[in-house]
């Protein structure tokens, strides 16, 4: 068995976990003070994932770039390959809040979309 200390980040409050794992299975957590804490540790300890925000270039804009974000939480193994793909984007401008920039990053299924509008 092997134990892992976790800050949650599920609510402010922050709460220090202590998980225990065995082959990858959760086996026990402690010092979560609500069920959001619970799920964070679990998800952590067998599912790691993140939400990527960034910037994209933006050609024949008022700005040189634009905000983005995943629209969901993609695996964590995936943000490198996520931020290269990011990184190489250039849109034309005017993009609209919610606009979808990038389809399918990194092959998760989940799109980068327009966080902010640029005209």
């Amino acid at each position: 068995m092997t134990n892992h200390e976790l800050i949650c980040i599920g609510c402010p409050l922050g709460c220090m976990l202590s998980v225990t794992t065995d082959q990858g299975s959760v086996i026990k957590i402690a010092g979560n003070t609500c069920k959001k804490g619970e799920i964070y540790a679990k998800k952590e300890m067998t599912d790691p994932r993140r939400i990527v925000t960034s910037t994209v270039r933006v050609n024949g804009g008022k700005a040189p770039v634009i905000s983005v974000k995943t629209k969901e939480d993609i695996p964590k193994n995936k943000i490198m390959e996520c931020m290269r793909q990011i990184n190489q984007t250039i849109v034309q401008a005017p993009v609209e809040i919610g606009d979808i920039i990038i389809e399918n990053v990194a092959g998760t299924n989940i799109a980068v979309v327009a966080t902010k509008a640029v005209h």
